[in-house]
């Protein structure tokens, strides 16, 4: 891809200002979680949403053979879960230790300070370059308060990533 087009392209998607997303996955042994970015509902029925992992995050390994996940929406003011899950790694620190969580369904981590979340088995796993779509059918769900809004990508654009890009 032309220099140039990526410049555009990179404008376009960083003033669109999508959703950004903690997702969570546990194992017998192991828990995960990371800042995501790829997201978005992707069918209306039956009900789907694509989750982005990127191949380089600590919670790549744990999900890998993962039948659930679970997806939290942060509050718009939220920079503490954002910057713990985004700026932090697994491979370094228990970030479950440094928040609120509780078990969920399937056993998932359910971060308690989440603005709405929703737990999703994973049907169908796709490459996409540097990362690896989950497609999810939601099983369970909080919705959030109505006076809660999502926290947006421009708000974390300047973390500095737990593990490098890619």
């Amino acid at each position: 891809m032309a220099e140039e087009t990526a410049r555009a392209f990179d404008a376009i998607i960083a003033r669109a200002d999508p959703p950004v997303w903690i997702v969570t996955v546990a194992t017998e042994e192991r828990r995960a979680g990371c800042l995501v970015g790829f997201a978005s509902q992707v069918s209306i029925e039956p009900r789907q949403f694509l989750v982005g992992l990127s191949t380089a995050n600590h919670t790549f390994a744990i999900a890998g053979d993962a039948k659930y996940l679970a997806v939290h929406m942060l509050d718009g003011e939220d920079l503490a879960l954002a910057h713990l899950f985004g700026a932090e790694t697994g491979t370094e620190l228990d970030k479950f230790e440094h928040c609120e969580w509780a078990p969920g369904p399937h056993g998932l981590p359910i971060l308690t300070g989440a603005a709405g979340w929703f737990t999703g088995e994973v049907t169908q796993r796709v490459e996409f370059g540097d990362h690896v779509g989950y497609l999810l059918a939601p099983t369970a769900a909080a919705a959030p308060a109505e006076d809660r809004s999502s926290l947006r990508f421009h708000s974390v654009a300047e973390l500095e990533p737990g593990h490098p890009a890619g």
